[in-house]
């Protein structure tokens, strides 16, 4: 357990511009293996050493179009993802995020093949427990869940809580967890919980409720309760402040995302978003906000799949499922007369969560997914962008990725656009290090 711990001004320049000294523990597939693998005679370890045979196989295929050049800059650079989904599936399934998993889009193996430095270890709270008000009980639950997975995993991932504490983990070849929730922590903002959150280790939080309504701030896809935010809405923001805790605007109305703008003293995240101009869907920002949430400070993360940006591909996930990605609105009275470990079972077979497989031939390619990028880029400037992956959050990845181990392939298709070094380091992760220092070291 965290007491609440003082912020402090300790920086590193040279690592808050995306540059940190790391000890390299990549490629380390087997070490990880002997370390996590559980005793189960010869056809355990026959399986496990199948494994990665096909993980390394089948990453000197997907990498053999990024250049030398791309891959040196990717493992020099800090890689710090702004929203990556953990420990909901250790929570509903078992098993250790340590080991190599066959499917899904993340595990600490396959992320630290991808040169993932730090990430937003990001918790999700379902809206199966809102209607009978278990959320709060399962933010516990799930928080309890993180520290259990971060002790079996100690030699390769640690909690960080500043952005000092990023760039020593990274530093030392651990991953960086800085834990994040995403869905409601209290439906009726509590600032106690809050609080307590907060002394648990918790230092980012979504403001609104996932794709469901709270009672202070307004989601971007349920009917609107308050036109933005009200009065205890701008409270939760003061209280977030005063702790030092990051604020992620992401699913949040554009009324509850201009309106947190102007109500943070501190520059805000949208951790995961798209953009409007792309795709006209209530998950991406349209040009005005994203230039307000700019002037501000703040920064916006690009989600990694195709429905966000690619319309084609949302078309075809929409058709095939019946209703939106984010449509919630068939969860109410049957989730509410249920007991928590019945949700429990509801909720399980989500996870992990994936994309769906629409035809290759209508996804983007990761220089197409760029293009996002750019537009914001050239909105903005390159000081507010960075990569918000969702990784087994759900994300339809470009045509060619299969999950967190191909991120030098995003890197790749920066260095061929001639992105300058400075800027590719900023979106891997300098942009997002500079945030969090001001959040949380002052």
């Amino acid at each position: 357990m965290y007491g609440i711990e003082r912020r402090n001004s300790h920086s590193t320049r040279e690592a808050r511009s995306g540059r940190i000294v790391k000890r390299e523990q990549r490629m380390d597939g087997l070490k990880t293996l002997r370390l996590t693998g559980r005793a189960g005679g010869k056809e355990e370890h026959k399986y496990i050493v199948t494994c990665l045979v096909l993980i390394i196989a089948g990453t000197v295929a997907a990498w053999a179009q990024v250049s030398d050049r791309a891959l040196a800059l990717h493992r020099d650079a800090l890689v710090f993802d702004a929203h990556v989904h953990v420990v909901d599936r250790q929570f509903y399934h078992g098993g250790d995020m340590g080991q190599l998993v066959d499917d899904g889009q993340f595990d600490l193996v396959r992320a630290k093949e991808g040169g993932l430095d730090a990430m937003f270890f990001s918790l999700f709270v379902t809206e199966q427990y809102y209607p009978g008000r278990l959320e709060t009980k399962q933010t516990l639950r799930l928080i309890d869940a993180a520290y259990e997975q971060l002790a079996k995993n100690k030699d390769k991932i640690e909690l960080a809580l500043n952005a000092s504490d990023v760039e020593r983990i990274a530093g030392s070849g651990k991953i960086a967890a800085f834990m994040d929730l995403e869905g409601g922590f209290d439906l009726d903002g509590d600032l106690a919980v809050l609080r307590n959150l907060y002394r648990l280790g918790l230092r980012s939080f979504q403001l609104p409720a996932h794709n469901w309504a709270n009672n202070f701030a307004d989601s971007c896809c349920a009917p609107a309760k308050w036109h933005g935010l009200n009065d205890r809405g701008r409270a939760v923001i003061r209280e977030a402040n005063q702790l030092g805790m990051v604020i992620n605007i992401s699913h949040g109305s554009d009324e509850t995302i201009s309106q947190a703008i102007d109500a943070s003293s501190d520059p805000v995240l949208a951790t995961h978003h798209g953009l409007r101009s792309f795709n006209d869907i209530p998950r991406t920002m349209p040009d005005d906000l994203l230039r307000k949430l700019a002037a501000k400070g703040g920064v916006i993360g690009f989600q990694i799949g195709n429905e966000f940006h690619n319309v084609k591909v949302f078309d075809w996930r929409t058709k095939h499922a019946g209703k939106p990605f984010w449509d919630t609105t068939d969860i109410g009275r049957k989730e509410a007369a249920m007991s928590i470990e019945q949700l429990d079972a509801l909720a399980a077979p989500q996870f992990p969560m994936v994309g769906v497989d629409a035809p290759d031939d209508i996804k983007f390619t990761p220089s197409e997914w760029l293009n996002v990028v750019d537009r914001a880029i050239e909105l903005v400037g390159e000081d507010h962008v960075m990569l918000g992956s969702d990784f087994d959050g759900g994300p339809t990845l470009p045509r060619g990725m299969r999950d967190i181990r191909d991120l030098p392939m995003l890197t790749d298709a920066m260095v061929k656009r001639g992105w300058s070094e400075p800027r590719i380091r900023k979106f891997l992760g300098g942009n997002l290090l500079r945030v969090v220092g001001q959040v949380t070291e002052r």
